[in-house]
């Protein structure tokens, strides 16, 4: 049986925040894993048929100077195959799959970032790194996937100047030594227990849908193509 070794990413508070899917859907994955794959009643060739899926989940901190050295040691230790990472973007109706990385980042103390109360300047997350890097998640397919399962979700290119794009510029830039690895970012709306139409969904719709980022992630590794993905 073929191991894959996966590191699922979240943080461990947002200030303002009382119910956190950052912190919530990596640990639901590590406990329950991904799952079969059903759909309407049928079960469908599931690209995990054969695979021992071993899901590691890390959280960190909301901080320039801790969350990248962190998720770092833990890259060395477990040694992944697949690293996934997830952070809280609040006014988003749905998932939102990162298409890119910038190499820009707020300056300002975490406290008054996440508050939105910062200054407004900004300097490069790497000052010798380039302008941004590529997502290696197979968006595409994650993103057909999402439409069967009716989750609502969109690309977006703007995973934000705080800690959230910083931590993704730093893991794609680590990626590009590591071709063998795939990574990428998945923003999360707030938690909508409500089912209220408006911001948000239900937590147990939000780690459905990094199942299916991990699923369809698999799938891509194991057989590489150019259809399932989609940066543009």
């Amino acid at each position: 049986m073929e191991q894959i070794k996966v590191i699922v990413t979240g943080y461990d508070r947002y200030q303002g925040v009382d119910v956190n899917p950052s912190y919530l859907v990596p640990q639901a994955l590590a406990d329950r894993g991904v799952g079969g794959l059903n759909r309407g009643g049928t079960r469908l060739e599931d690209p995990l048929l054969g695979v021992d899926l071993d899901i590691t989940a890390v959280t960190l901190p909301v901080s320039f100077a801790k969350a990248w050295p962190i998720l770092h040691q833990a890259i060395e230790r477990v040694e992944p195959d697949l690293v996934i990472s997830t952070g809280l973007k609040r006014h988003a109706r749905g998932i939102s799959m990162e298409r890119c990385a910038v190499n820009v980042k707020a300056v300002g103390d975490d406290r008054a970032r996440q508050e939105g109360s910062g200054h407004g300047l900004t300097e490069p997350v790497d000052p010798d790194g380039p302008a941004a890097y590529w997502t290696r998640l197979p968006l595409r397919a994650i993103l057909q996937e999402f439409g069967h399962c009716g989750i609502p979700a969109t690309l977006s290119s703007d995973a934000g100047t705080y800690v959230c794009n910083a931590l993704f510029y730093n893991l794609l830039g680590w990626a590009t030594k590591h071709p063998e690895v795939l990574a990428g970012f998945v923003s999360l709306p707030l938690a909508n227990e409500n089912d209220r139409q408006g911001l948000g969904l239900p937590i147990e719709q939000q780690i459905r849908a990094v199942q299916e980022v991990v699923r369809e992630t698999v799938r891509y590794y194991r057989q590489p193509s150019s259809s399932p993905i989609l940066i543009a």
